[in-house]
């Protein structure tokens, strides 16, 4: 229960109003140490729980110990700038009952507006690394009060190539602060030096590993011919599985939208999110789809991490992820805070290596699934047995063909008498060596 957590009454009020009383197994772990003021080094799958288990201590420390004067206390770094809205939603669920206040930088967004919010000294700011880089460069942030300094999801800011830009902004925070490094993949090569440069002697929390397989999620692969039969096969899958909420992940932002159209075309409620969508366009097609009035999302991986709608039972891969980090990520859109999710991936023949290599990076594998009618040609790949010299030893032959063999050896030893066989280069260089010349033609 939150009630035996030494919380502040305000921040209990706000969890029984938002129906929450059990705090998940992260929360669990991780608030106690925070409210001691120990860095923290955690990584837990997506869904879990971990933006309110940075947010519960943080908000619960700036409501006890008020600081009027200061300028920005805590500082909240994610990826993308759907991952801060959502930040920007549920602490301002969780404040509700506080006078603190929080703010979003993001891009896209007005950079005078923004400065002119921050003008204001807001106790949290909630940003993206790149566009509040800029804000420190032209000096529109003070940092030298900062408290609490959060990533979150830090093994995909340094993915997306905010590494540089982290390391700065940690540099020009206060010295004296707590940090907490939050992440669903933790992939200790790459977060090392961060690690270093940021933390001091963290308390390390894993609920699972940068492998976590979901285990709320059931995985299914169906194998695919082409992208005209992928198409049948999602067209059939929309009818079979009937759920509230659909994701369908593709790789590129011009599949995102012809398939959009298609989906549209066969009466779909569709809305579509990438990268050449302004922040106001996906801004409302969030909106909407969280509303209920789109049913089915296409997307590209900027949703794999930062979208979090209630109510999302079926997860497509239409184009299998590029990588094991990203999958899990994509598939982890459903099956959130504990419920039933399900995630289907159409694999084509060129897909098939990759779809073999995230199966060996999870320790997973992926359940086969047929749709009755639209089988494919394609079956996987054909194994294929490898030939005596390909198994670096000779045929071995019996019976009738051993016999025959033999014959043909027989025969061309016969012709071979009388012949004089002609020196290798290694035997003529022999020869020469000792004072003998190579035999000549007569």
């Amino acid at each position: 229960m939150f009630s035996h957590f030494p919380l502040n009454k305000r921040l209990l009020k706000a969890l029984d109003a938002l129906s929450l009383t059990t705090p998940t197994p992260v929360q669990q772990q991780a608030i106690p140490f925070i409210l001691a003021g120990k860095d923290m080094l955690v990584g837990a799958e997506t869904g879990s729980g971990k933006t309110a288990a940075f947010l519960l201590p943080m908000l619960h420390r700036f409501h006890e110990t008020p600081s009027p004067r200061s300028v920005t206390r805590a500082l909240v770094l994610v990826p993308t700038r759907e991952l801060a809205r959502q930040v920007l939603r549920q602490c301002e669920a969780l404040a509700r009952y506080t006078l603190i206040k929080a703010t979003v930088i993001i891009g896209g967004d007005s950079f005078k507006y923004q400065a002119a919010s921050l003008r204001k000294n807001p106790d949290i700011v909630i940003a993206t690394p790149g566009r509040l880089a800029e804000h420190v460069g032209r000096r529109t942030i003070d940092l030298g009060d900062l408290e609490v300094l959060v990533l979150d999801e830090a093994d995909r800011m340094l993915d997306m190539g905010f590494r540089d830009d982290v390391l700065l902004i940690a540099g020009r925070s206060r010295l004296e602060r707590q940090t907490l490094l939050f992440s669903a993949t933790m992939r200790q090569k790459g977060l090392r030096d961060v690690i270093t440069a940021v933390l001091n002697e963290p308390e390390e929390i894993r609920l699972n590993d940068t492998r976590g397989t979901h285990e709320k999620i059931k995985q299914q692969i169906i194998l695919a011919d082409d992208l005209k039969h992928k198409e049948k096969l999602l067209a059939a899958l929309l009818r079979a599985e009937i759920g509230e909420k659909v994701v369908v992940f593709t790789n590129t932002r011009l599949q995102a939208d012809k398939l959009g159209r298609w989906l549209r075309y066969h009466k779909h409620k569709v809305g579509v999110l990438h990268g050449d969508m302004t922040q106001e366009e996906r801004n409302q097609v969030i909106h909407f789809f969280r509303e209920g009035r789109m049913t089915v999302l296409v997307a590209t991986d900027l949703a794999a991490r930062g979208l979090d709608v209630k109510g999302v039972t079926l997860v497509v891969n239409l184009d299998m992820a590029r990588g094991g980090d990203d999958y899990v990520h994509r598939i982890g859109r459903t099956g959130r805070a504990g419920e039933q999710g399900l995630a289907v991936t159409f694999i084509s023949p060129s897909e098939w290596n990759l779809m073999v290599s995230i199966e060996r990076y999870l320790g997973a594998t992926f359940e086969r699934r047929v749709i009755k009618g639209l089988e494919g040609h394609y079956k996987g790949p054909k194994k294929l047995k490898a030939s005596g010299k390909a198994a670096g030893r000779k045929k071995k032959l019996t019976g009738k063909k051993k016999a025959e063999s033999a014959g043909k050896l027989k025969n061309r030893d016969k012709k071979s008498i009388g012949k004089r066989r002609k020196p290798t280069k290694l035997e003529a260089g022999s020869m020469l060596d000792v004072g003998f010349e190579p035999l000549k033609k007569r």
